[in-house]
């Protein structure tokens, strides 16, 4: 019998409901999942972590033996059947940094690969959320563009995120990792899918040189630039907007979008909408929104992800599996005071089974809209 993922507090930060996958041992301070066929107390999920700087709901585990989980999951997957609890209680209770050696531990005890053998024990939207999960954040990324820039046709939605919410520093992390993993250029496939302005955008997002802090001295003169590019004239010079947005540091951006709207009267993304459009204007609205705040930007796509005919499971494994060890608690919060609905009840109407309950637990707790 499975038992659900339950709302809880952390100790000492009423504010972060996570989540409980069994009884509290008051001794270890540990909270310890359901037995189903087979024993699992040792799978006791995360410790709560109390540090103000770590946002993600998947934490390291303190316990860790990369032995015993490998001998777990073997027993789980072992026989006639595949024990799916187990197996997504443990993936969802261990870091990506973890999942990793759990790989190594169980190549060297049973000379197997774990990922094939998972894939051959699960199938549907479940294996795939088990397999992005089993990826390494940076190979998962490189995956992601290769599979948006490969075949006929582009998926631009993906392109333009990775490459919108991404540091630079990882961004020049994935360069390496595509060309090492697909024996490709990532710039030369991105080229090759995309034209224009949009592509050189693009390209200027992939080379990573935005400058750090902020430039008080060009505050007033980059709002009135992007202002005479577009909003002040008949036609638009995205060469401006592609350099200012593309190169400047985060922190200086945000300055320059509020001088932009005391000079124009209105916010930068809106003249973005009226001035372009397509791919183009995409891009540029989601670095804006970037800029403003990364965890917004995907509470917004989650929401979106969810809310319409029929659930983009795409997307939703994509940004739940990317911002569980990132910003996922942020995420939670500014999705609960947008919407009034908190995003663990909302992938609890809008999926079933063991995709489900593997999703709630990398969601991490309910939240209340009051609570923030």
């Amino acid at each position: 019998m499975f038992w659900g993922p339950t709302a809880r507090s952390c100790p000492g930060d009423p504010h972060t409901p996570e989540l409980s996958r069994g009884p509290l041992d008051p001794k270890i301070s540990l909270w310890t999942p359901r037995p189903r066929s087979i024993t699992v107390d040792r799978l006791a999920s995360t410790v709560c972590v109390t540090s103000a700087d770590y946002r993600g709901t998947v934490r390291p585990f303190v316990n860790f033996n990369p032995k015993s989980d490998a001998e777990f999951l073997n027993k789980a997957m072992k026989g006639i059947g595949t024990d799916e609890d187990a197996v997504l209680m443990l993936l969802t209770a261990r870091s990506n940094g973890q999942r990793q050696e759990i790989k190594e531990a169980y190549k060297k005890s049973y000379k197997k690969d774990l990922v094939s053998h998972l894939k051959s024990e699960l199938d549907g939207l479940f294996e795939s959320l088990i397999v992005a999960l089993m990826t390494p954040p940076i190979l998962y990324d490189a995956s992601l563009l290769n599979k948006a820039l490969k075949g006929a046709g582009t998926n631009d939605e993906v392109l333009i995120e990775v490459l919108a919410s991404r540091s630079p520093e990882r961004l020049k992390e994935v360069i390496k990792t595509y060309k090492k993993e697909f024996g490709r250029k990532l710039e030369k496939d991105i080229m090759s899918d995309t034209s224009g302005h949009y592509e050189r955008f693009l390209l200027v997002l992939l080379q990573g040189n935005r400058e750090e802090g902020v430039n008080e001295g060009k505050i007033e003169k980059d709002a009135k630039d992007l202002f005479e590019a577009g909003a002040s004239k008949v036609g638009t010079d995205e060469e401006v907007f592609i350099s200012i947005l593309g190169k400047r540091s985060h922190e200086h951006l945000r300055l320059v979008f509020a001088a932009y709207k005391k000079l124009a009267g209105t916010d930068i993304e809106e003249s973005i909408k009226s001035e372009t459009t397509g791919n183009l204007e995409n891009l540029m609205v989601a670095i804006v929104k970037c800029v403003r705040s990364v965890p917004a930007y995907f509470a917004v796509s989650l929401y979106g992800s969810m809310r319409r005919a029929g659930t983009d499971d795409g997307t939703l494994i994509r940004v739940m599996v990317s911002r569980s060890e990132v910003d996922m608690l942020d995420i939670r919060e500014v999705f609960c005071q947008t919407y009034k609905v908190s995003l663990y009840n909302t992938i609890q109407e809008d999926t079933k089974g063991d995709y489900g309950k593997a999703l709630l637990y990398l969601c991490g707790g309910n939240d209340r809209a009051r609570d923030f």
